[in-house]
């Protein structure tokens, strides 16, 4: 019962997932009268409210039958599209994500808090309702097959025949009387009769082609045949059971009226997404009644036992039905059509396997050992030197890394499911703030591993929020300043370099320098008079409590969220930055690893230490000159073609003990725009990299972000890319800067290379 109760709520949040973007999309005015939409959204409710009932949580499934019934009423155009409406739909989505959570926590929906909650929110769904004249009558919410094949007589186009009564709107009953009706008892007229309990006959035509000539006619037998026009409300069934005791003895064929062909087809794609033949989706929506289902399975079984249709195959049952007149083309073109999708849809779903993420995770450590594992059998082999085992050894090494390539791959997830999430929030954030916002998603495709995906959400949050409270301006704000007065949320995603990198840009007010500026000096971060650039000075907001708001909102002004931002993407082993222009906007970008647990990496050696640099950040190596070996003494920068190189001495970074090797080697290494150098003793080659989180003790340590276990069984420690190229930059920065400043008037500046 644990396992269907997690299923159901699992499967319960992807509904309510769906069923939010789908009523976003119609409050945006995109999607207000498709059809379609209504009917997603309505079948999301109708599956959480079934799957309640199945896993027995009353509270879950009597909410949802209020919110059902109010969606059917949309479904029917008994009321209208609005943002009041639209507003506490969302509500109810919400609310039915707070019964899953308690339900989760407890295993059981009964909570008096949550029951008076549902309450509230359900009364103001009613007198929503009411408010547009329609009366909440608490029915189940559930088309049946009468209601859903019910005409609609007041967008019928009229059309007269003689009565002057319109006859486009009708059902088109044709019947051939048999000749035995009479003998049996059966008078045609009385059935007749009967049919007006049902509805009107606007027209009839009573068709005597059949009639023998008079010699010939017995006064005991039936001739006679009618084409009836008849308006009613009844479906296709109870029409056919007023021939009933006739039906054995005579031809009948009811079709529906045009405006019935519409209804039909919603019926039909609202069907369950259960596998069905052609005849059961027919009948299941009222196209088709049982005995017409069998008159038609009868005539196609009769062509396969025929002699002179045993070498051919029998006609499709659809062409045997339209052929008898019972159902229009187009109905069994959508039955087919909807048959089809199921039928894809339960292959496809047959192909995928819901596995804990628990499960998963304990797969990724084990390849992780495996890999170690493989990496010392490697070394084995290679200290042993004999061709065979380094063969066989060499072969198990491509096939673990392939091994952990596919298992890794198990991992990746889009981020489209994260971004998608903040529609609801900048459409009640720009609701409370009186503003207009648009937001645009871009690589909404893109994959990184589920681990990123699930602690990226909170800082993007916070910088979501930040960019509508403190970047976009009001609607008249930005009419004053020549800008439409919607403004532009856009959220981006890509692969760069083995890592990923989201852009939160907006088209606002962009941060004010000067305000920055002034209020670092005033808190004491910079010293007045100190010269730094737009890139320093607004990565000044990422500082603990740093705020420029003039007023405390519920959204942002206490200085919390962006250092706590700053310090969540450093640990995952990424980085963000920020690039503003006044008056046009800013954007925050953030650089991520695209896994947190096996990379490839480049190992490399200083003194009797090893270390690893991420493959995917190594541009190239090359020795280190004399020239330049001379040349850093005085100057963090090497000449690298004609280009400064800001480069770091990892025996001086990290204080290792013993004198460098007579040659030395740089590691030429990128983060973003930025490069730098990374002088080493050896360079090793490739390793499969293992990552290992360090301890708690090691959380202070400056340019190592993880550690990693080598064949031989020692320990190599992870260098921490973005942090060490930063450094290398802001040191070549300060350099620059000391020499430039003390660079004398009518003096040449000096120059970098």
């Amino acid at each position: 019962m644990e396992e269907i109760l997690s299923v159901f709520i699992q499967e319960s949040r992807e509904q309510i997932a769906a069923m939010e973007a789908e009523l976003l999309g119609l409050e945006q005015g995109s999607n207000a009268n498709d059809a379609e939409v209504l009917n997603a959204i309505f079948r999301a409710a109708h599956t959480i409210k079934g799957g309640a009932g199945v896993v027995e949580l009353g509270m879950v499934e009597s909410f949802t039958h209020v919110l059902e019934n109010t969606l059917d009423k949309l479904r029917n155009n008994e009321i209208q599209v609005n943002d009041s409406l639209i507003s506490i739909l969302l509500n109810c989505c919400d609310h039915i994500g707070a019964l899953l959570d308690h339900v989760e926590s407890s295993a059981s929906d009964e909570d008096a808090a949550l029951q008076q909650d549902g309450a509230a929110i359900a009364e103001k769904l009613r007198a929503c309702v009411a408010a547009q004249g329609v009366c909440e009558t608490g029915g189940s919410g559930l088309a049946t097959t009468s209601q859903a094949a019910s005409p609609s007589e007041h967008n019928s186009e009229l059309e007269s025949e003689g009565s002057g009564k319109s006859i486009n709107d009708c059902w088109h009953i044709s019947v051939r009387f048999g000749e035995n009706v009479l003998r049996n008892g059966m008078d045609p007229a009385a059935i007749l009769r009967y049919l007006l309990t049902l509805g009107e006959i606007v027209h009839i035509a009573t068709l005597v082609d059949g009639m023998p000539a008079a010699e010939d006619m017995d006064p005991e037998s039936c001739w006679l045949g009618c084409e009836i026009s008849f308006r009613s409300t009844a479906d296709k069934a109870a029409i056919e059971r007023a021939f009933s005791f006739v039906q054995d003895d005579c031809e009948l064929r009811i079709l529906p009226p045009d405006s019935k062909v519409a209804d039909y087809l919603q019926l039909i794609s609202e069907l369950p997404e259960e596998p069905m033949r052609l005849g059961e989706i027919l009948v299941k929506s009222g196209a088709l009644t049982h005995s017409e289902l069998m008159s038609g399975l009868a005539q196609q079984q009769a062509q396969a036992t025929s002699e002179a249709c045993r070498a051919e195959t029998p006609s499709p049952l659809g062409d045997i039905l339209i052929e008898q007149k019972v159902v229009q083309p187009e109905i069994v073109e959508a039955a087919a059509t909807r048959q089809k999708q199921v039928n894809d849809k339960k292959a496809e779903e047959s192909r995928l396997i819901r596995v804990h993420a628990g499960k998963l995770d304990h797969l990724i450590d084990l390849v992780g050992e495996l890999v170690i594992a493989g990496a010392s059998a490697n070394l084995l082999a290679q200290n042993s030197h004999l061709p065979q085992l380094v063969e066989a050894t060499s072969l198990l090494s491509r096939l673990v890394e392939d091994i952990r390539d596919s298992a890794l791959q198990l991992r990746m997830v889009q981020i489209g499911e994260t971004f998608n999430r903040f529609h609801r929030v900048v459409r009640d954030t720009a609701k409370e703030l009186g503003k207009e916002i648009e937001l645009v998603i871009h690589g909404a495709d893109t994959e990184l591993d589920k681990s990123v995906v699930e602690k990226i959400g909170d800082p993007l949050m916070h910088l979501v929020r930040n960019a509508m409270d403190h970047g976009l301006e009001t609607p008249e704000v930005r009419i004053a300043r020549g800008k439409p007065p919607c403004g532009r949320l856009e959220l981006n995603a890509h692969h760069d370099s083995g890592n990923i990198v989201i852009e939160i840009t907006d088209d606002g007010a962009g941060l004010n320098r000067a305000k920055i500026l002034a209020k670092a000096i005033e808190r004491g971060l910079v010293n007045q008079g100190q010269t730094l650039s737009d890139e320093e000075i607004y990565n000044l907001i990422f500082e603990a409590g740093f705020s420029t708001a003039d007023k405390v909102t519920n959204l942002s002004g206490r200085g919390v969220g962006t250092d706590v931002v700053k310090r969540n993407i450093q640990a995952l082993r990424g980085s963000v930055e920020v690039s503003s222009s006044e008056g046009a906007g800013s954007r925050f970008t953030i650089r991520l690893p695209l896994t947190l647990a096996i990379i490839d990496g480049f190992l490399v050696e200083v003194g009797k230490s090893s270390f690893v640099v991420p493959l995917d950040m190594v541009l190239e190596c090359l020795e280190l000159s004399e020239a330049d070996k001379q040349a850093s003494a005085t100057r963090s920068y090497l000449n690298l073609r004609g280009e400064a190189l800001p480069f770091i001495r990892l025996r001086d970074l990290l204080a290792i003990e013993g004198q460098p090797p007579r040659r030395e080697n740089v590691v030429v290494v990128a983060f973003g725009s930025q490069k730098a150098g990374l002088v080493v003793d050896q360079l090793l080659g490739e390793f499969q990299t293992v990552i290992k989180p360090l301890g708690e003790i090691f959380r202070h340590l400056h340019g190592i972000s993880g550690s990693t276990i080598l064949g031989g069984g020692e320990v190599a420690l992870i260098l921490d890319i973005p942090a060490l190229v930063q450094q290398a930059a802001s040191r070549e920065n300060e350099q620059t800067a000391s020499v430039t400043h003390s660079t004398r008037p009518g003096m040449a500046t000096t120059e970098i290379l």
